[in-house]
This record gives C-alpha cells, sequence and structure tokens, in this order.
C-alpha cells in the first residue's frame, strides 16, 4: 500500500493515515526526517523492506502512478487531488519568492506581463493541435499557468482579488452556467448549452447590449468571429455555412474591382481597398465559424505548412546545387510543388 502523509510537514499527517501505518506497524517512510521522527512516535517505525510506503501527497502520487495496481490510502482520486493542491500551493509560493527576491519579476507590471501571457497561450494553442498531448504540451501548459500566477499576484497587490479569488470565482461561474449539470434543467444538445451560456450571461451578470465583453485586444480573426457570435447569440445569423458562402464570392467581386479602380498602393492602400479587403476576410470568417473552424488557428496552421514545404523547396533546390533565392518564379514553384508533394508522400 502507498500511504500519503499530507503535504510534508509532521503536524500535518492526517489522522486516517496514522490509523493504517500503525496497524501496519512499519513502513518505507520516504519523508523528512522530522515526519519519520512524528511517525515513529505513534508506533511507525521506518522499515525500508516494508510492504507500506508513507510519503507526502505528491510523492505519494508520483508513487501510486508509477504501480497502478497498489493500494493506496486515500484513494487514488482523492489522492491526486491532494496532489495537485500541493503542486499548486508550492507554485504560488514559487511566485511569491520570485516576486520579492527576483529583481525582473519585482519590475513587472500588468502591462509588461499581458504579451508574455499573450504569447504563452498561443504557443499552448501550437503544441495542442501539433499532434497527441506529450509532456511539451505539458510544459507549456506550465508556462501558460505561472502567467496566471503571476496576474493573480500582481491583482492581489492592487487590492483587486487574489488567486483564492481567481478560482472561487470561475469555480462560481462554471457552476451557475451549467444548471443542466448542477442543476434540474435538461439541454438536450450543445447548441442549447451555448444559448443558455448566454442567456445566464446576459441576465445574471449584468452584461447589456449585444457586444457586450467583445475585448478590443483579441487577434483581428478572432474579434471577427466573436462579434459574429454575439450576432448570433440573437439569432443575426445564417443557419448553415452553405447559407453564408455566396458572401464571399460578392465581396471578393468588389473587392476586385476596388483594386481595378484603385490601383497600386502608393504610398499606402486606398481606404476603399482596405474596407474591402476586411469585408472579404470577415466573410471567410462567418463562413469557418458556421462550419465548426476557427479561423486564427487555421491561418496559422496554414502559415506553418506553407513555411516548412519553403524551407523544404530550399533544401531540394540545394540538394539539386541551386540557389532557391536566386531562382525565378516558376523554378522555385516547381521546387514548392515537390516539397508538397513530398509531405503528402510522407503522411
Amino acid at each position: 500500500m502507498i500511504v500519503a502523509l499530507g503535504p510534508g510537514g509532521p503536524d500535518g499527517i492526517p489522522l486516517g493515515a496514522l490509523r493504517v501505518l500503525r496497524d501496519a506497524g512499519a513502513a518505507d517512510v520516504r519523508a523528512p526526517d522530522d515526519v519519520a521522527a512524528a511517525l515513529l512516535a505513534h508506533g511507525v517505525r521506518h522499515d525500508p523492506a516494508a510492504p507500506v510506503v508513507a510519503a507526502p501527497d505528491a510523492e505519494a502520487f508520483e508513487l501510486a502512478r508509477a504501480a497502478p495496481a497498489r493500494a493506496t490510502w486515500p484513494e487514488r482520486a482523492q489522492l491526486e487531488e491532494r496532489a495537485a493542491a500541493a503542486a499548486l500551493v508550492a507554485l504560488w509560493r514559487v511566485t511569491l519568492r520570485l516576486r520579492r527576491d527576483c529583481p525582473w519579476d519585482r519590475e513587472q507590471t500588468i502591462g509588461s506581463i499581458v504579451p508574455h501571457t499573450i504569447e504563452e497561450a498561443y504557443e499552448v494553442a501550437d503544441k495542442a493541435l501539433a499532434g497527441p498531448a506529450d509532456a511539451g504540451l505539458i510544459d507549456e501548459l506550465g508556462d501558460l499557468l505561472f502567467q496566471t500566477y503571476f496576474l493573480a499576484m500582481l491583482a492581489r497587490e492592487q487590492g483587486a482579488g487574489d488567486l483564492t479569488d481567481v478560482a472561487d470565482g470561475i469555480r462560481t461561474k462554471l457552476i451557475r452556467r451549467h444548471p443542466h449539470v448542477f442543476g434540474d434543467a435538461v439541454l438536450e444538445d450543445a447548441d442549447a448549452v451555448r444559448d443558455r451560456w448566454e442567456r445566464i450571461k446576459r441576465e445574471q451578470e449584468g452584461r447589456e447590449g449585444i457586444f457586450h465583453d467583445v475585448p478590443g485586444a483579441l487577434p483581428g480573426l478572432l474579434f471577427a468571429r466573436k462579434v459574429q457570435r454575439r450576432a448570433a447569440a440573437v439569432g443575426f445569423d445564417w443557419q448553415r455555412w452553405a447559407d453564408a458562402w455566396p458572401a464571399i464570392g460578392e465581396e471578393v467581386d468588389e473587392l476586385a474591382a476596388a483594386l481595378a479602380e484603385h490601383g497600386a498602393p502608393e504610398p499606402e492602400p486606398a481606404a476603399e481597398v482596405a474596407h474591402e479587403a476586411g469585408d472579404v476576410l470577415f466573410a471567410v470568417v462567418n463562413v469557418l465559424r458556421l462550419a465548426g473552424v476557427d479561423p486564427e488557428l487555421a491561418v496559422r496552421a496554414s502559415a506553418a505548412r506553407f513555411r516548412r514545404r519553403v524551407e523544404l523547396a530550399e533544401a531540394l533546390a540545394d540538394g539539386a546545387g541551386e540557389d532557391f533565392r536566386l531562382l525565378g518564379l516558376d523554378a522555385q514553384d516547381g521546387y514548392y510543388r515537390r516539397a508538397k508533394q513530398s509531405e503528402r508522400d510522407q503522411a
């Protein structure tokens, strides 16, 4: 059996753990000396050969994960909760220590931290969409979690709340917005859940206007999708992506007409060209939204594929003794198509 001893101090040993260990008489105690001494005072001697292992919550959970067949005290689900709580508390302590003792961290403000937060969010998205979850995703999630902790700490310094308020706030919000899970409401499908979610936000949280709470700092494609979703919440929307599809062609034609009329951009594109270009993108976002595609992630993935293929095309040209940068467009395109086909062949 694997027995969890609490967060690690001698005063935090749970009574249930003491009962289990006293019944065993001896345990392989993998804890600091003061914890081992406290256990000995309760009649539990240390024996590396004992079939019972006793360790602080975090270490006990790691042992349990490595030995899934072994019994645990408490049960595994509760042990996982306690290990997570211990890890989160430890991270909070590190965050406070950095703020106190690191010159760089002491200088940071909410304004200086937010760009890092946005960057970490995109890195999480990239990792999550790159393939099956792996250690790289876990690492990026840790970076993003630290951003939340740091911003919560800065909010605490300004008297706006602290990490407890952050966690309690989102927990309460999730319970309030899921009455079909935590209450008696019955919702049949995901669309009904989304409709109820928007209604609760408007009715219970005092949000006014159709376009309430649309962050202006969102990237353009996400901002467009958010605005469209707000309009959809009041019924101003197409039913299917196919209904919205013709608008793309209409906007492309209008952009082509504007480009033909206003010619080359000197020193910048004409206002009419920029206007019609925005309409094209907005129409594309509308279709993608109705098709369930995140436009920001889609274009980032497309840009990443393009970059990868151009780099491979350059390598193919180099292998043929040619400098890709000095080739004409037709020759470059030939290598690009070869790179694209190579990717498909390896898929």
